[in-house]
C-alpha cells in the first residue's frame, strides 16, 4: 500500500503526546489538518516527499495546543482594548489613569476599565463615583473590578442607567449607598448587570477584539477555549460575530460556549445549531455564590474575620435543584460557579439529586473554581463524575504569605484552598483553564503555579500548601487532554495521536529537563491549528528545508 505524502513533519527528542507522562524522541507527520503518523524518525522518513516541510524542534518541547477550558473571550478581550487597571494601588491612581485614557479617546461613547480591586488599595475601602467625577464629569465610566463581580461609575452613568436611590437591587446583588441613601457608584455581583449597555461596542471595535484575541491566543499557544458567556447578573459575549468569522474561516481558536442555566429551556434549541468544528455550543452555566475575597462566597461556616457571615447562594437551594434537574434530563451539560465549601457541596449536592432522578449518564457536569472544600466532599467528584474545573493561577491572586484568604478562611480551612493535589489522588478528573482575564491568559503561569505553588521569585518556600502540588505532566495533562475531554472533543483534541487534528505547539525548552522555576519563563515558538501555522515566535527558524 503506498503511503501518504506529508504535508509536515515535525522531528524532535521531546514529544508530549499528553497520553503518557513522559516523551518520546521521535517525530510526527501532518497531512490535511491531521496527524497521519507518529513515531521515530526512521518510521517517519517514510512518509516524506519533494513537497513535504520539516520542522527541526530538537531540543525543544513538542505537545498538543492547550485546551483553555474556561476564558471569558469577550471580556478579555475588551481588557486588550481599553484601559487596565490591575496595576492601580489606589483609588486616586486608578481614576487618574481612566481619566488619561479617556481623554486619549474622545469619541468611545463610554469610558470602560477593567481589573481593579480595592483590597490591595490603603485601607480596602470601596471606590466611590466621586473621585472619578472630579476628573470625568461629562462622560459615562465603567470599571469592572479584577475579579468581575463588581464595577465602579461615576455620576454620568448612573444617571445614564437610571439608577438611583429607588432602584430595585437585584437578587444576590447590591447597589452600594451613602448614609443618605445615594448611591455610591459600587455594584456588587448582579447588580452589575445593571450597567450591562455600558459594554454596547460601536462598530468597527468588534473586529479588533476578536483579531486581538485570537494573536494572543495563539502566542500563548491557545487552540481551543471554552468560552464563559454568563456573568453575575449578565452574559456577555458576540456569537454573531464568532459565526461571522467561523463562517470565513477566520477563526485561529476552537471556541466552546455556554450559556445562562436559568430555568428557560425552551430557548436552548437555537444554540444547539452552534455545531460546527469551531463553534459549539457547549452546555449550561450558573453562578451558586461570589467569591471570598468580598464576603460573597457561600461557606459551610462564617467567615474568620467576619464571624456574621456565611456569604451566601444567588439562588435559592430549591431552585438549582429544580433547574439542574430539568436540564440534565434534557441531556444538557451544566458547569456550576462554586466558590466556597458551602457552594461546592450545594453543587454536588444537585447533581448527585438530578442523577437520582435522572439517572446517571456521561454529563460531564463540572464545578467551577472550587477556592475551598470541605474534605468530605473531596471524593464525590470521582463518585459523581463531576469535574473540578480549577485556575491554578487564582493561587497567585495575591500574596500567598500574607494571603486575604488566610484571613478569610482561618487555619483548619486554609490547608483546603484550591485543592488541586488531593482531588487528583481521589481520582477527580481534573480541568484547567486560566479565567481570563481575571489573571493572563497564559498557560504557562497556571502550570508553573500548578507544580510549584509558588510566587515567581519562588516564595512561599515549599510551595504554599505543597501537599497539593502536581508534576509538570500532571499539569500539561490537565491543559491539554483533559479540557479536549471537559468539551466532548476527546475523539479529535486533546492528544498527539493519529487521527486527530493537527492543534500542536512547540515550546522554546524541554520542560522536563529545566528546573520548575523555568515553567513561567517559557515561550511558545509556534502554535499550529488544523495543520496551518497560527504563530511564530520571530526568533524561531521554521523550516529546514
Amino acid at each position: 500500500m503506498k503511503r501518504q505524502s506529508a504535508d509536515l513533519i515535525i522531528k524532535s527528542d521531546a514529544i508530549f503526546t499528553a497520553n503518557t507522562h513522559g516523551t518520546i524522541d521521535g517525530a510526527l507527520a501532518v497531512k490535511d489538518g491531521k496527524i497521519i503518523a507518529i513515531g521515530s524518525e526512521k518510521e517517519i522518513e517514510q512518509y516524506k516527499s519533494s513537497h513535504t516541510k520539516e520542522i527541526s524542534a530538537f531540543g525543544k518541547l513538542v505537545l498538543p495546543g492547550f485546551h483553555d477550558f474556561h476564558v471569558h473571550l469577550w471580556l478579555g478581550a475588551m481588557f486588550q482594548e481599553y484601559a487596565s487597571l490591575t496595576s492601580c494601588s489606589s483609588e486616586e491612581e486608578a481614576a487618574e489613569k481612566i481619566a488619561r485614557f479617556a481623554d486619549e479617546n474622545p469619541g468611545d461613547p463610554w469610558v470602560l476599565g477593567f481589573g481593579w480591586h480595592h483590597v490591595r488599595w490603603p485601607g480596602q475601602r470601596l471606590p466611590t463615583r466621586h473621585t472619578l467625577d472630579r476628573l470625568i464629569p461629562d462622560r459615562p465610566v465603567f470599571l469592572l473590578n479584577e475579579e468581575a463581580h463588581s464595577a465602579w461609575l461615576n455620576t454620568k452613568a448612573l444617571e445614564i442607567l437610571g439608577i438611583d436611590e429607588n432602584t430595585v437591587e437585584p437578587e444576590f446583588g447590591k447597589i452600594e449607598k451613602d448614609s443618605a441613601g445615594i448611591p455610591t457608584g459600587f455594584l456588587y455581583e448582579t447588580a452589575v448587570g445593571l450597567a450591562v449597555s455600558a459594554f454596547e461596542l460601536p462598530p468597527g471595535k468588534k473586529a479588533r477584539l476578536m483579531n486581538a484575541f485570537m494573536k494572543k491566543a495563539g502566542k500563548c499557544g491557545i487552540t481551543s477555549v471554552g468560552d464563559m458567556l454568563p456573568l453575575p447578573g449578565f452574559t456577555l459575549g458576540d456569537l454573531e460575530e464568532y459565526q461571522k468569522y467561523d463562517k470565513e474561516d477566520r477563526l485561529t481558536v476552537r471556541i466552546h460556549f455556554m450559556v445562562p442555566l436559568d430555568g428557560n429551556l425552551e430557548g436552548i434549541s437555537y444554540y444547539e445549531h452552534f455545531n460546527s468544528d469551531k463553534l459549539q455550543f457547549s452546555g449550561l452555566k450558573q453562578f451558586i455564590d461570589g467569591v471570598p475575597l468580598t464576603y460573597t462566597g457561600f461557606l459551610l461556616e462564617p467567615y474568620t474575620d467576619r464571624p456574621s457571615t456565611k456569604g451566601g447562594t444567588i439562588y435559592s437551594r430549591e431552585t438549582y435543584f429544580k433547574w439542574i434537574e430539568e436540564a440534565d434530563g434534557q441531556g444538557y451539560r451544566i458547569r456550576l460557579h462554586a466558590c466556597g465549601d458551602a457552594a461546592v457541596r450545594l453543587g454536588l449536592d444537585a447533581f448527585e439529586h438530578a442523577q437520582t432522578i435522572n439517572g446517571k449518564r456521561d454529563s460531564r457536569h463540572a464545578i467551577e473554581h472550587i477556592e475551598v472544600i470541605h474534605p468530605a466532599d473531596i471524593p464525590r467528584f470521582s463518585k459523581l463524575g463531576v469535574l473540578p474545573s480549577m485556575q491554578p493561577e487564582h493561587l497567585a491572586s495575591s500574596s500567598l504569605e500574607t494571603h486575604e484568604y488566610h484571613d478569610r478562611l482561618g487555619p483548619e480551612r486554609i490547608n483546603f484552598t484550591w485543592p488541586l493535589g488531593v482531588l487528583e489522588k481521589h481520582g477527580a478528573q481534573l480541568v484547567f483553564g486560566s479565567d481570563y482575564p481575571i489573571v493572563d491568559l497564559n498557560p504557562m503561569l497556571g502550570i508553573y503555579r500548578a507544580v510549584t505553588r509558588m510566587h515567581e521569585d519562588g516564595t512561599p518556600d515549599g510551595g504554599w500548601n505543597p501537599q497539593h502540588k502536581l508534576s509538570l505532566a500532571q499539569a500539561l495533562i490537565h491543559y491539554t487532554k483533559s479540557p479536549a475531554y471537559g468539551n466532548f472533543r476527546e475523539k479529535d483534541l486533546g492528544t498527539l495521536e493519529v487521527g486527530k487534528k493537527a492543534d500542536i505547539i512547540i515550546l522554546d525548552r524541554n520542560l522536563f529537563e529545566r528546573s520548575t522555576a523555568e515553567i513561567k519563563d517559557a515561550k511558545v515558538l509556534l502554535t499550529i491549528m488544523d495543520g496551518k501555522i497560527v504563530f511564530k515566535h520571530e526568533n524561531f527558524a521554521l523550516f529546514t528545508k
